[in-house]
């Protein structure tokens, strides 16, 4: 599960990749149950905007998404990305094993090492907590509106 900014934009770039079979946006490492999107939005709650994402490791791997996750977004701003600004935009990893945990170590660790970012990465590592569904109308948002990006 990724937090990498708004959920819609994150979402279309795991949707459409190989071995993705489902996502489906959310609100995960608050202290709210249930979280509301208005709720959510006040920076109270303490929730992230999340993908959830459902693959193929014959497919794909873990990996993968892995380095999809760390291209698609900036890893080096706290709680932004582009013009959203709050801890629900943070850059974040909810891992669900110590697998996945120790891909993602070994990840920012090279990417850290190859200097790939001129900044620290300060994306979170943290075992996945519940995770919330969003309201229906932000499924699929971008694709069901014929777009690919948030912010163009």
């Amino acid at each position: 599960m990724f937090g990498a900014g708004c959920f819609w934009g994150v979402e279309e770039t795991f949707r459409t990749l190989p071995g993705v079979k489902e996502t489906a946006v959310g609100y995960a490492g608050g202290k709210t149950k249930d979280p509301t999107y208005k709720e959510v939005c006040t920076d109270k709650t303490g929730h992230a905007e999340v993908v959830h994402i459902e693959f193929d490791p014959a497919k794909t791997s873990y990996q993968k998404l892995l380095d999809v996750f760390f291209s698609s977004h900036n890893p080096m701003t706290l709680n932004r990305q582009g013009p959203d600004v709050g801890t629900q935009y943070r850059s974040v990893i909810f891992y669900y094993s110590p697998e996945q945990k120790k891909l993602a170590e070994a990840t920012i660790a090279r990417l850290t090492k190859e200097k790939r970012f001129p900044r620290p990465i300060v994306t979170a590592l943290e075992p996945a907590p519940p995770f919330y569904m969003a309201e229906d109308y932000h499924q699929k948002y971008l694709m069901k509106r014929g777009k690919n990006a948030c912010h163009y």
